[in-house]
């Protein structure tokens, strides 16, 4: 008999891709410029752990200098529908002037980053980072921790930044809820905006299969006696 773990139906080959982009939801942070306007900038390198998230972010960013001298930040979670928004903040910065890096890939300054995208800014409820109304996930976060990244890397060494925020306050669109739930967001409504190497994406509308995990309540996720931190 033939062995088919030895030979696979696709062998892959090594490749060195500029980014690493696969497919993650885009969001939109929103922080407070020192003289207390509103700044919004796309990303797509968060990940999740509990009401706890990691943003990878450019030292060269606003975004990251806002979020690191205010202590504070609003996540803010487009869905597919809104991919005209968030494309109207690529290649935009909140510095003045651009930095030389940015300026390279062609970037541009913008200071009312929600008038361009034509979103609406609210003041969050535990931070003074805006909100962006027309989002249906609003998540306030605070700083954690940072995480100087690449630091053995004689090239990356200082570009980049890894940022732990803790989670205190969401919001979320009623459209988006689960029937007959007030605290769980029904994935069958809800449409994130994905972003795979540069590309806007969206989910398709039905799972792919029933899903094992998914049997597991949600509720058996959260800590005993636990409360989101203010």
């Amino acid at each position: 008999m033939q062995d088919t773990q030895q030979t696979p139906k696709t062998t892959a080959v090594a490749i060195e891709p500029a980014i690493l982009y696969f497919g993650t939801p885009v969001v939109l942070i929103g922080t407070c410029n020192e003289d207390e306007s509103r700044n919004l900038a796309p990303m797509s390198s968060a990940w999740w752990g509990g009401w706890r998230c990691m943003l990878g972010l450019s030292r060269e960013s606003k975004t990251t200098a806002n979020l690191i001298r205010s202590g504070e930040c609003v996540l803010n979670l487009p869905s597919a529908d809104l991919v005209g928004a968030v494309d109207r903040l690529a290649r935009t910065t909140g510095s003045d002037p651009v930095p030389p890096g940015k300026l390279w890939r062609g970037y541009r300054h913008a200071k009312d980053k929600f008038e361009l995208s034509g979103l609406t800014p609210a003041r969050g409820d535990t931070v003074a980072a805006p909100r962006a109304l027309e989002c249906p996930v609003q998540i306030e976060a605070k700083l954690a921790h940072i995480h100087e990244m690449a630091q053995e890397d004689p090239v990356w060494r200082s570009h980049l930044v890894a940022i732990e925020v803790r989670i205190t306050r969401v919001h979320a669109h009623p459209r988006i809820l689960m029937d007959g739930e007030s605290n769980r967001i029904d994935p069958d409504k809800w449409r994130p905006l994905i972003m795979s190497f540069q590309q806007f994406y969206g989910l398709a509308p039905d799972k792919l299969q029933r899903s094992e995990l998914g049997q597991i309540p949600e509720s058996m996720y959260r800590p005993p006696d636990w409360r989101p931190a203010a």
